[in-house]
């Protein structure tokens, strides 16, 4: 019987997948767009967050986010759904990706910051270019712009590195590292004996029958957008509804729970858009606003 993979709903993930023996089956660029409107399509169908992407000749690497609890699924799809297109397109039989994919769980903080970095810069360690934003198949050229990405969350990765500058010298200066993996008994973990410790229980929490929805923060597990607002109006002897946003305390309010919705429910700005509160907002400063709020709430 095969092993459980080591995620849990919100966890993120470097994943690779390689050509079986070592086969080139991304040889042209038909194929490679194939794979990427796969990758639209089925990261929009199962709701995983795309943070990163490359695509290399004999394999391809992504950061995710298993934000649905539905990554097995997910990845299923994606590479049974471009299988069969190679094998309609180029003949032949069988599996064309080698045995499962593989799955590394990454903390947030820094560790994901490098780790989109290290996805991006797989064509400069190969010696395919020297600059990695001469490379056509990874999502590098995706972020620090005014529009959306069709693939992966921008604004999400924006966030992360808070500038373009801060990006391009991670760039620069990881140009030659490796991501340092602890290997476990559930897994790869890249990140502290903490959150491993945390991880595991987590993991080993989503099996358990007749527990509560919600998991603390420190499991790294999102907890439902309800009941962050409920508690949230619980604190503060407030309905969501009764924030007074021409005011600077209700600014505040509003601000505070911006960064609640999007740090421990995971969701995007225009999930958060689509209540009343932050429906006057718009899309374009919302990254602006949870920066600064989140530097004001931790400060």
């Amino acid at each position: 019987m095969r092993k459980s993979r080591f995620t849990y709903k919100g966890a993120y993930h470097h994943v690779m997948a390689r050509g079986v023996d070592g086969k080139d089956i991304f040889f042209d660029y038909k194929l490679r767009e194939y794979f990427l409107k796969v990758l639209a399509e089925e990261s929009g169908k199962y709701r995983i967050r795309i943070l990163a992407y490359c695509i290399m000749d004999t394999h391809y690497h992504l950061i995710i986010q298993n934000s649905s609890g539905k990554m097995s699924d997910f990845m299923r799809q994606l590479n049974g759904n471009y299988g069969i297109n190679y094998r309609v397109k180029n003949g032949g039989k069988g599996h064309i990706f080698q045995d499962r994919y593989k799955s590394t769980l990454i903390q947030k903080d820094n560790y994901l910051d490098m780790a989109v970095i290290y996805v991006l810069l797989n064509p400069v360690r190969a010696g395919i270019v020297s600059d990695p934003y001469k490379y056509r198949w990874s999502s590098i050229n995706e972020y620090f712009i005014e529009e959306r990405s069709d693939i992966v969350d921008n604004k999400l990765v924006e966030d992360l590195f808070w500038n373009r500058s801060k990006f391009t010298k991670l760039l620069e200066e990881w140009a030659s590292k490796n991501l340092e993996v602890k290997n476990t008994r559930l897994g790869e973990v890249i990140g502290e004996r903490d959150f491993i410790k945390e991880s595991i229980k987590g993991f080993n929490r989503r099996k358990t029958k007749g527990k509560s929805r919600r998991m603390r923060r420190g499991d790294y597990i999102f907890e439902e957008a309800d009941e962050v607002i409920k508690i949230f109006e619980k604190e503060k002897g407030l309905k969501m509804d009764k924030i007074k946003t021409n005011t600077l305390n209700g600014k505040e309010l509003r601000s505070e729970l911006l960064v609640l919705l999007k740090d421990r429910s995971g969701l995007k700005y225009k999930e958060i858009m689509e209540y009343p509160l932050f429906k006057s907002l718009k899309y374009s400063s919302l990254s602006q606003l949870y920066k600064r709020s989140r530097k004001r709430l931790e400060g």
